[in-house]
């Protein structure tokens, strides 16, 4: 649950991108290796860099180094955590200020 006025401009900011919701959905439905997203997102990784992480930040999305036995290259996965975001008159009038 959002808790702060700054935690919810973060989310909000994360949010207000058209291409990190589809990197959101991509990453709801199953993890993804970096290159892999770049290519079906048609983005180069440079870029899809900077939109994962606005995403780890606002604590959406998440990922793990892995080394895999045939290639000697780590590669970045990455996976949507589980959250709820609900926002009403209650949730804004009960926000922390200063945070």
């Amino acid at each position: 649950m959002v808790q702060s006025i700054e935690e919810l401009v973060v989310i909000g900011e994360a949010l207000g991108n058209p291409v990190r919701v589809r990197i959101l959905k991509l990453l709801c439905e199953k993890e993804w290796y970096v290159y892999e997203l770049a290519k079906a997102l048609g983005i180069s990784r440079q870029l899809l860099y900077l939109h994962l992480k606005k995403l780890e930040k606002a604590g959406l999305v998440e990922s793990e180094l892995r080394l895999d036995p045939d290639d000697p290259r780590a590669k970045k996965y990455y996976r949507a955590k589980e959250f709820k975001l609900v926002i009403n008159n209650e949730v804004i009038k009960s926000l922390r200020e200063g945070e």
